[in-house]
């Protein structure tokens, strides 16, 4: 159990690092650099591959408006509720949750780890796809037909393997560095070069030839298409892109300092995020109708569809290019988050130094990233419920496990916390409003929305 004095907020602090209080801990080097850091951790293939062809299989506008209804209520609640658990007891996952709720909530912590760890393994997989089709594109250009390249690429390891080992490598590199000196300077980096790039997508789609069809169908809401599954969807898309119960915000929120507003960071995180995928969306929707093609298409969206219509545009493969380097920084900086809260677990509660815990445990999850990687191709035949192992993986840490870290979060910070979360959500008014109201969607709107994605997928 840990001993530690606690101070007006009811928590126990931990400004010295770990639970023995032996190493300092580190703090972000800025405000924008935290910033920065989480929107990295937000911002992803979330929001650049899967948002855009998701809005298209439901509806467009529609979906945009519940999507944006739904993250700037329920989402940014839940970041700031792990944001509060992060800074309040200045430690990992397991170290906070155990120090402010008791022993037995530890295990919200090994739940946001294992679910990290585990989307690690098949997320450096289709990362390193990205890696593949950006350097394809620079130096052969376009395949004559994108649909079989696709199929012959993802079918052979000695091809994807070795990608994905490169993605991971890249990936220990910037964690590596620590919290400021990796984490924050490549994102400081990084993000500013992502949304440069996906500006001048944007800007290129919307101008096309035809652009104006994809406009209407991704601003102009159709009621007529919204049910169940939209909602659903969108319920499931906001969980997804902001990363919501890996741990990854309980973390990044342990390296702030006392100084820093809790609502207002968290403010920007989510509205960076959602202008990515906003942007994302206008990027590529425009681009898809003005070729003529389906915005249904599914996840083969940005890796069949969209070769083929970079193919069609004036300087396509500059634009290609540009299309999949950006997939692999949004790739990159989410990844860093899935790495970092098993590190900072290593490091706090075992003292292990971050150099080798950081190459072990990249090690371990490119190795389990071999069998995702061998389950479109050699172990295309091996499935359970029908699913190959880089789908199975995705489908549980995406139904299961991400809301359910999810939803025992709102618990933990709305009913076991309560009164005493307030504080530490702005301590600049212990009775501000919008924090009684932030602590009552935790309590009541969160979980039962967050139940309704689980009950949909049992019932899928």
């Amino acid at each position: 159990m840990y001993k530690i004095p606690t101070f007006h907020t009811g928590f126990p602090p931990m400004s010295t690092g770990n639970g023995s209080g032996m190493r300092p801990r580190e703090h972000w080097a800025s405000r924008i650099g935290f910033i920065f850091a989480a929107a990295g951790s937000a911002v992803g293939l979330g929001n650049v591959w899967r948002f855009p062809y998701v809005v298209g299989e439901n509806g467009g506008g529609v979906f945009l408006i519940v999507y944006l209804a739904i993250v700037f209520t329920l989402g940014i609640s839940i970041m700031i509720a792990e944001l509060v658990i992060g800074r309040a007891a200045q430690r990992n996952p397991v170290g906070a949750c155990r120090a402010l709720g008791g022993a037995p909530w530890a295990g919200l912590g090994y739940l946001g780890l294992v679910s990290a760890f585990v989307i690690l393994s098949f997320y450096c997989v289709v990362a390193g796809w990205t890696l593949n089709y950006a350097w394809t594109l620079a130096t052969r250009g376009f395949a004559s037909d994108p649909a079989q390249a696709f199929e012959a690429f993802v079918a052979s390891p000695s091809q994807t393997i070795p990608v994905a080992g490169v993605f991971m490598a890249l990936t220990v590199a910037v964690v590596l560095g620590g919290v400021k000196g990796g984490i924050e300077r490549a994102n400081l980096f990084l993000m500013p070069l992502l949304f440069a790039i996906l500006v001048a997508l944007a800007v290129r789609a919307v101008t096309l030839p035809g652009a104006s069809a994809g406009l209407a169908f991704y601003l102009a809401p159709d009621f007529s298409t919204f049910g169940i599954g939209t909602l659903t969807e969108a319920l499931g898309q906001a969980f997804f892109s902001l990363s919501i119960g890996l741990g990854a915000m309980m973390t990044y929120g342990s390296y702030l300092d006392r100084g820093q507003n809790i609502p207002r960071a968290a403010g920007w995180v989510v509205g960076l995020d959602t202008l990515a995928a906003i942007f994302a969306g206008f990027a590529i929707l425009p681009a898809v109708f003005a070729a003529g093609l389906s915005p249904e298409t599914g996840p083969g969206l940005a890796f069949v569809v969209l070769p083929t219509v970079f193919a069609t545009m004036p300087f396509g493969a500059l634009f290609g290019t540009l299309f999949f380097v950006l997939l692999s920084i949004a790739a990159l900086t989410s990844s860093i988050s899935l790495l970092e809260p098993l590190v900072a677990y290593f490091i706090d509660e075992h003292r292990l130094r971050r150099g080798g815990v950081t190459v072990a445990i990249g090690f371990a999850a490119f190795l389990l990233s071999i069998p995702s990687a061998l389950s479109l191709g050699p172990w295309a035949n091996y499935t359970v419920f029908g699913k190959g192992v880089l789908d199975l993986l995705d489908a549980l840490t995406a139904g299961i496990m991400l809301p359910a870290g999810g939803l025992l979060i709102a618990l933990f910070v709305g009913w076991v916390l309560g009164p005493r979360a307030i504080m530490e959500f702005d301590e600049s008014s212990e009775r501000s409003r919008f924090a009684w109201i932030w602590l009552w969607i935790l309590r009541i709107p969160a979980p039962i929305a967050i139940a309704w994605i689980l009950i949909r997928w049992a019932m899928q």
